[in-house]
């Protein structure tokens, strides 16, 4: 884990990076960065699945109908049935970023995560696995000799 605080990158940072390293005009990466980012709604939208070996893969899944409740009133309220995108992590962005989940449950659409400021998906924090105290052991008694079949 990186020990300072994350910060926001957005798609223009990350295309003047490419456009230095690439000795590409900005104008041509961003265009291109672009394009790749519209073809991955594209295919998500016509529902299909995106797989980048190493990097994760990108599906979209149903999520049922349920009835939820408003906190702040108590209402119950319908929530209709939606497609979301569902992100699972690959092997190499899992040894670079320490996830051991495979899925990021609950994670919003990655369409939404891109034009929503680029923001990852929250997810709760994992509980560490904590070992119970020790307890220490009551002190043994010496064993008692066997009974003598002496009269004294």
């Amino acid at each position: 884990m990186a020990a300072h605080d994350p910060q926001t990158i957005t798609k223009k940072e990350l295309v003047n990076r490419i456009a230095e390293r690439s000795k590409q005009t900005k104008v041509v990466v961003k265009d291109i960065v672009q394009q790749f980012l519209d073809e991955i709604v594209k295919e998500l939208a016509d529902g299909n699945r995106l797989e980048f070996r190493e990097f994760g893969v990108f599906e979209v899944k149903e999520r049922a109908a349920r009835t939820a409740q408003n906190p702040r009133t108590l209402e119950k309220v319908e929530v209709p049935a939606k497609r979301v995108v569902k992100f699972k992590v690959g092997r190499l962005m899992r040894q670079h970023v320490g996830d051991d989940d495979e899925d990021v449950a609950g994670a919003p659409a990655a369409g939404a995560k891109a034009s929503a400021g680029g923001k990852p998906p929250t997810r709760p924090a994992a509980v560490p696995q904590v070992a119970p105290p020790a307890v220490p052991a009551p002190p043994r008694e010496p064993p008692k000799p066997p009974p003598s079949n002496s009269p004294f």
